[in-house]
């Protein structure tokens, strides 16, 4: 390989991993204001880097993104797409205490699942809205790798639980004693306690304010504008 195909290649890389970038977030102009749409999907990434082969959601790039368009005078409005799995719990509740600390107008909009740390992210925004087919799975706090057996491990883990109980019913109608039970329930899932709710039943429940679909959030969002 010459030294000039060798420069290349790094060039063609960024090519193709640019337009990723730029097409994670969206700025439109319409009648109403500036709406800028930002996609959170996959697995939140925190501390540690997940595989390659994941699709994730960096926190460390969502944080400074977030700060920007807070003062950013050519946004009015911002609308989040949601299609998670959850991750890090830590960089989840970061991006969701940062969202409900904008003053400028927000709405989420959960297509396909928004499970586990992307629950909190959900109920984050001003207005949140699920089309039918979406789904929420609620569960207990886990581990993965080590865990020590001792008794300030388990109160580490109920503190930590007790911050995500803590965050999600400030921000939505259900209160702590339902969304704990819905995190307990059993037989709802086949290899683990927690619940996994629907579009419908997590609006019955109090998570989601309302179902709808793009054009519902939107037009929510409009108004707010």
């Amino acid at each position: 390989m010459t030294q000039e195909q060798q420069n290349q290649e790094p060039s063609q890389k960024e090519d193709k991993v640019q337009p990723i970038v730029d097409f994670g977030s969206v700025i439109t102009k319409t009648d109403h204001g500036n709406v800028c749409c930002i996609t959170i999907v996959g697995q939140i990434e925190g501390h540690n880097a997940a595989g390659e082969r994941v699709k994730t959601t960096k926190y460390e790039h969502m944080l400074p993104m977030l700060v920007k368009l807070e003062q950013s005078c050519e946004v009015d409005g911002i609308i989040f797409l949601l299609n998670t799995v959850g991750g890090d719990i830590e960089a989840g509740l970061a991006i969701a205490e940062l969202v409900a600390s904008m003053k400028k107008p927000t709405v989420s909009l959960i297509l396909g699942g928004s499970h586990s740390i992307g629950v909190p992210l959900a109920v984050a925004t001003d207005r949140s809205f699920a089309v039918p087919s979406a789904a929420m799975t609620i569960h207990p706090v886990r581990m993965s790798g080590t865990v020590i057996a001792a008794p300030q491990t388990y109160q580490y883990f109920q503190r930590l639980q007790d911050r995500i109980v803590e965050f999600v019913t400030r921000h939505c109608e259900i209160t702590p004693k339902r969304f704990e039970e819905l995190m307990l329930t059993k037989g709802d899932m086949a290899s683990d306690v927690g619940s996994v709710l629907y579009g419908a039943e997590a609006v019955k429940e109090g998570i989601v304010d309302q179902e709808g679909g793009l054009g519902e959030a939107l037009g929510w969002l409009h108004k707010q504008m």
